[in-house]
């Protein structure tokens, strides 16, 4: 017996959004236009129950804050007779995806099925993008919707955003915004990137000068990367625990899981600066360039105030160990997501060299040299994550040394490393730099700082995330792709925003829409009507 509920929308006013301006991010697997209407009017009920009401409640939040109203809901039956209803069918278990759902307007009504809520959500971010991207003006609005039918599902299981805000701190509204702007274009996973050189934001109980500490600098350099100067201003902050508990429901209520990442064995400055004893030399100074310029004082261990990679790195020793065990304990509580991202990237092997610590446990331990360390570091990680119930990510670099035995690998530099990864059976997720990173410049001539290299619309739309030499076998190892957003040149929201749109939807058909149906030509001619919808989201945007 399928299991049925209806949601009837109560509306006001006049609006007209014709066949002709119906653009969906991403592309659905198929779409069909039909001649008229269906009217979204005053007289429109709302009905549901108890399964999937929350689907039926995100409806009423995302209209509330695109539109402006809620609507009544009810718990009743649904029945043959009913009109005027947008109906929402959660079907029972049957040879569908999960994620696939099916919408159909009509002149009467409009029905989203599917097999699970997460199936649902998506109809529903779909009809949200069916509705005009305006706000209803007068009292007496209805919303004329074009008649469709809509088959849908994702091409790909993981559809991912990362926000890096180690560099600059973004404040919780702007994170739930960026979770927003994530769900309505269907992506499912959120990295967060909460550690980093220039900064920590995750606030740990047991180590409080984590953030009191290491979540500040005082200062900032000015221009490209070393700097032309300081702006000489303090600069940071952090994310209480309760704040990361009411982040992560906001995205669990979207259907999106945030992967939390806490850097190692590299970018670890504003740890060490906060517990000096990380430190493979705790009483040495941060080695700072003369070049490089600097706000305040350069004695003990700082919190990094320009860019790049840094030598001192975190000590392979008991005393991280048990430190770094006891950080994931508290991450753990907060984040339920499957996976931890544990960095393993950019991780200089200097201190290690001269280390006798570190040079010894190398001979003791049998391991090659400091990638074999890195390697014993990363697998150490990993074996207590496991016990805990969770699974490891890393970025490609923690394949050197040998890989972790159930590592999901993160390959950005190039293909290289995912392709080697796949290879041996290990789940891949493709973010390569030519592809992905979204910190790239969008034009040669970019009209802002940004930290370099050249990524344009168009190279993002044809990427393709399962690379030719993997066969058939080996491909399924790859579980999809994400956008990264590192954020050296992005100190404000607006810039970020600026930065993603519209290479942020490019990706989302890579991820979501079928490989055969994607076409660049269609796409780029739906950039203006794209652009309204941005407008009215909101939100900044690089216009191609």
């Amino acid at each position: 017996m399928k299991n049925l509920f209806v949601i009837t929308l109560m509306l006001t006013g006049s609006l007209t959004f014709g066949q002709n301006d119906v653009v969906i991010i991403p592309k659905p697997v198929s779409l069909e236009m039909h001649s008229g209407n269906f009217n979204l009017n005053s007289k429109t009920t709302v009905i549901t129950n108890k399964s999937a009401e929350h689907v039926a409640d995100m409806l009423n939040v995302y209209l509330k804050k695109l539109y402006g109203f809620t609507l009544p809901i009810k718990n009743i039956s649904p029945s043959k007779n009913i009109k005027n209803a947008i109906i929402l069918a959660l079907l029972k278990p049957d040879e569908r995806k999960k994620d696939e759902y099916n919408l159909s307007v009509k002149a009467s009504e409009i029905n989203i099925s599917g097999i699970s809520n997460e199936a649902l959500f998506y109809g529903v971010q779909t009809l949200l993008q069916l509705l005009p991207p305006e706000k209803p003006t007068d009292g007496n609005v209805s919303f004329e919707i074009p008649q469709l039918v809509i088959n849908d599902y994702p091409r790909f299981q993981y559809r991912g955003m990362h926000l890096d805000v180690g560099r600059h701190f973004f404040d919780v509204d702007f994170v739930k915004k960026y979770i927003d702007l994530l769900a309505y274009q269907k992506y499912n996973t959120f990295h967060w990137h909460l550690t980093e050189d220039q900064g920590w934001r995750i606030e740990i109980k047991k180590y409080p000068r984590l953030t009191s500490v290491g979540a500040y600098r005082n200062g900032t350099i000015i221009g490209h990367h070393p700097g032309t100067g300081n702006d000489d201003t303090r600069e940071g902050g952090f994310y209480t625990q309760e704040q990361i508990k009411e982040i992560v429901k906001y995205a669990q209520d979207r259907y999106i899981t945030i992967i939390p990442e806490i850097e190692m064995p590299g970018h670890a400055s504003a740890a060490i600066a906060a517990y000096p004893e990380l430190s493979c030399f705790p009483n040495e100074p941060t080695a700072i360039s003369d070049k490089t310029p600097w706000s305040g004082s350069r004695e003990g261990k700082q919190v990094q105030q320009t860019w790049g990679v840094f030598p001192d790195v975190f000590c392979p020793s008991e005393y991280t160990f048990t430190f770094l065990e006891n950080v994931l304990d508290e991450v753990i509580a907060l984040f339920p997501s499957k996976y931890i991202h544990i960095g393993g990237d950019e991780c200089p092997k200097d201190y290690w060299k001269r280390s006798e610590f570190c040079q010894k446990l190398i001979k003791d331990k049998n391991l090659k040299d400091e990638h074999g360390l890195q390697s014993y570091f990363i697998q150490r990680i990993e074996k207590y994550l496991n016990s805990k119930g969770r699974s490891i990510i890393g970025w490609d670099e923690i394949l050197e040394g040998g890989l972790a035995p159930n590592a999901t690998v993160m390959s950005w530099r190039g293909e290289k490393g995912g392709i080697e990864a796949a290879k041996q059976h290990h789940d891949v997720i493709m973010t390569p730099t030519t592809y992905c990173y979204l910190d790239y410049s969008q034009t040669k001539n970019d009209d802002s700082l940004t930290i370099g290299g050249f990524l344009p619309l168009d190279k993002v739309y044809n990427y393709e995330p399962i690379p030719k030499e993997l066969d058939a076998s080996e491909a399924r190892y790859i579980l999809g792709a994400q956008g990264n957003v590192w954020t050296e040149y992005m100190a404000n929201p607006q810039k970020v925003e600026y930065m993603i749109f519209p290479r942020i939807s490019a990706l989302s058909e890579v991820v979501w829409s079928p490989k055969d149906s994607k076409d660049w030509n269609t796409f780029s001619s739906e950039l203006p009507g794209m652009y309204k919808r941005y407008d009215f989201w909101g939100i900044s945007y690089f216009k191609k």
